[in-house]
């Protein structure tokens, strides 16, 4: 039995799946069957990315799966080590043939780059180019905090559809929560039901 996931829309009218499937961690062993079974539970939205090394098996478990391609939104993100406008081009690049498919969903930068800002703005701007180019539908980024929102915001054209930051009920960064409303930026969750880390006052061990 298969489930329907409701659908956020997104900038530019992209309709995502509100719930994806997380394949941090996941070794790539394992990673192609566990894509295979999501897709066959329901989950339409699989959530990858360069530094987690198993992008070339989340493609083949879409494909193993039968489901038709433009059913499954895939997201994914660019490591730091590729920031800067050629590097992020070829790092998209690279994401599409691991993963076997010609567009790319959802392509977000991993993090911010504070050390080198520069090269942080010059790797969405290439994201920026290939939204406007169609090799992806929706760009966005992960982990900023507020003041590193308002500064590529302000350097950029393309307001992100996302930023996806660690969020649950121990740990719920209103000020982040607050920063990408104001911005129009979804709040998207990794790890919603709970962190990887332990929260002081919250039990013993990890959720």
């Amino acid at each position: 039995m298969t489930t329907t996931v409701p659908t956020i829309t997104l900038t530019g009218g992209v309709e995502m799946p509100a719930l994806g499937f997380g394949v941090f961690q996941s070794p790539p062993e394992e990673t192609t069957a566990a894509v295979h079974a999501a897709l066959d539970t329901g989950y339409r939205h699989i959530d990858t990315a360069a530094s987690y090394g198993n992008e070339r098996e989340v493609g083949e478990g879409i494909r193993a799966s039968g489901i038709d391609r433009d059913e499954v939104f895939i997201e994914t993100k660019v490591w730091i080590n590729d920031y800067g406008t050629e590097a992020t081009r070829h790092a998209f690049e690279k994401a599409a043939g691991k993963l076997g498919v010609e567009t790319i969903e959802l392509l977000i930068l991993h993090q911010p780059l504070t050390s080198r800002f520069d090269l942080t703005i010059d790797a969405y701007r290439a994201l920026e180019a290939l939204l406007a180019e169609g090799k992806v539908r929706a760009i966005g980024v992960s982990n900023f905090m507020p003041e590193d929102l308002d500064r590529l915001i302000e350097a950029t054209s393309v307001i992100p559809a996302v930023n996806q930051v660690e969020l649950h009920p121990y740990f719920q960064q209103p000020d982040v929560q607050e920063a990408n409303a104001r911005h129009g930026v979804l709040t998207q969750a990794w790890s919603p039901i709970g962190g990887i880390t332990f929260y002081p006052g919250f039990g013993e061990g990890r959720v």
